[in-house]
């Protein structure tokens, strides 16, 4: 089939031909959506209307609403690398460490009591927001929701959303201030999350205090051709924005604008897949405002020179993440003089932002860059038939939340011990590393300590799971429960 004609169409009511040729839907249910017909010529892109003339009217106005929100130029300027990345290999071997604090507080012009003591006061100020990221399936965890959904509580079986909650109330009422959560969902997860935060009466927080929205999609393009790909005759085929979409979708949907008005003056940022975050961590938030950072993250101690994390470093005077893939070899085994990596901090998805950063970068384009990603992407044909390709086809497009680092005058990176903050669900049973039953015993484990740190007895092989509402930390569980506890079974502390 042939590019439409040169035309205008509403709702199935072919208008005389126009000198603009645009393409417009008039739907009493939505407003009035456009699209330029010779601009998608510009940018050879005519295709992505091959099946215009055998779409309905719904169909239509489902695909000009898709092509209203693509960028063009900007896809035309990926497809030519005018945005091509820097020598990462360059830069690895002048690399680094950034101002960094240790998980025992060491590094910092201020003791850890200091900083929670300043965290704290933030806290009780409603100086705190939340954002998490949850545009993630289950798909890899063999659960066809989304992954927020997913049962992860070792005794209790609460879903990773549950024990996110479980803890932002238990903050709350520690500290006796609401603190909003911002969720981003994506178009595969946002209408099955919205339903379910409805129907468990949005898992005890108050509705007022939850604000889902949705984040940005990209085109996946053809490898050879640099076409768009179409999904269906009347839809293209898009992927998410990668989690470096966050800030363009906090500012798209008022989200920026609304933790301005609230007082909000800090950012927690965490992903959906880690039940062991420390959600508002007292502690962490403290070092970023004692500091005086714009952009602070949590690392770990990578376990050998080239684990697959990303690599925070400082390059020029500038922190920056430098991915496992693009970290020569050389660069990874560098060590000091006592024998220790030199290069040893990896990123786990975990930050503090100011607000008053986030909004000073929402409109530089250049903040954030776009990183390409093969991948396999099923699509139709220019006969409309679905090819299913069994080896990567396409280019992908992200963006990356880390990428904001450079752009902040000022940053900080914290030591945790994966042990304590780090259990992510990644992979399927019986993967080497990041599954749920990986992370279901770092979460017993990790409470199991704090049941005998605080003098209590677990027996072998017995479980513990601890509710944020019994006790945050170790020493609130000691403070409520110390000496007192011997568990002989399997045990859910919820009260």
């Amino acid at each position: 089939m042939g590019p439409p004609r040169d035309c205008d169409y509403h709702l199935g009511v072919l208008s005389q031909p126009s000198v603009d040729s645009f393409l417009t839907i008039n739907s009493p249910m939505s407003a009035q959506t456009t699209i330029d017909v010779d601009l998608l010529k510009r940018h050879d892109q005519s295709q992505l209307l091959a099946f215009w003339d055998d779409l309905d009217e719904i169909s239509r106005e489902k695909l000009l609403s898709q092509l209203e929100d693509i960028d063009f130029d900007l896809m035309s300027t990926l497809l030519r690398k005018e945005d091509e990345s820097p020598d990462f290999g360059a830069m690895a071997m002048r690399a680094e460490l950034p101002p960094a604090v240790a998980s025992d507080g060491s590094g910092a012009a201020w003791t850890a009591e200091q900083a929670r003591h300043r965290g704290e006061a933030a806290l009780r100020a409603g100086e705190v927001a939340t954002v998490l990221v949850a545009g993630g399936q289950g798909t890899r965890l063999g659960f066809d929701q989304p992954k927020g959904m997913f049962p992860i509580g070792p005794v209790s079986g609460r879903t990773l959303f549950q024990i996110f909650a479980d803890r932002l109330k238990a903050t709350q009422q520690r500290y006796g201030q609401r603190v909003p959560l911002f969720l981003m969902t994506s178009a595969a997860t946002d209408a099955a999350t919205r339903d379910y935060f409805e129907s468990n009466e949005f898992l005890g927080l108050d509705p007022d205090q939850v604000t889902i929205f949705q984040q940005g999609t990209m085109p996946a393009v053809d490898a050879e051709t640099g076409k768009i790909l179409m999904q269906s005759p009347d839809a293209i085929a898009l992927s998410p924005d990668g989690h470096g979409g966050t800030l363009r979708a906090l500012d798209r949907n008022g989200c920026l604008q609304q933790m301005i008005e609230s007082g909000a003056k800090y950012l927690f940022y965490f992903q959906v897949d880690n039940p062991l975050v420390t959600l508002c961590d007292p502690v962490f938030i403290g070092h970023h405002i004692l500091a005086e950072s714009e952009l602070t993250t949590q690392v770990i101690r990578k376990r050998y020179p080239t684990e697959k994390v990303g690599n925070v470093v400082q390059v020029d005077g500038r922190t920056r993440v430098i991915e496992y893939s693009d970290l020569p070899d050389t660069a990874a085994e560098l060590t000091e003089p006592d024998g220790s990596l030199k290069l040893w901090a990896g990123s786990i998805a975990v930050h503090m932002f100011d607000v008053a950063f986030l909004d000073r970068m929402k409109t530089d384009a250049s903040a954030l860059p776009f990183h390409r990603a093969s991948k396999k992407v099923p699509h139709v044909d220019a006969a409309g038939e679905i090819q299913k390709p069994t080896s990567p086809n396409a280019i992908k497009f992200e963006q990356f939340i880390f990428d904001l680092l450079p752009a902040a005058d000022r940053t900080l990176i914290c030591e945790v011990e994966p042990a304590e903050a780090f259990a992510p669900v990644k992979n399927a049973p019986g993967a080497a590393t990041d599954t749920a039953e990986l992370a279901q015993a770092a979460m017993r484990d990790l409470h199991a300590r704090w049941v005998i740190e605080s003098g209590g007895c677990v027996e072998e092989g017995v479980c513990v799971e601890i509710h944020p509402r019994a006790a945050l930390d170790a020493a609130q569980f000691a403070d409520r429960f110390g000496g007192n506890v011997t568990i002989t079974k399997n045990r859910f502390f919820d009260s």
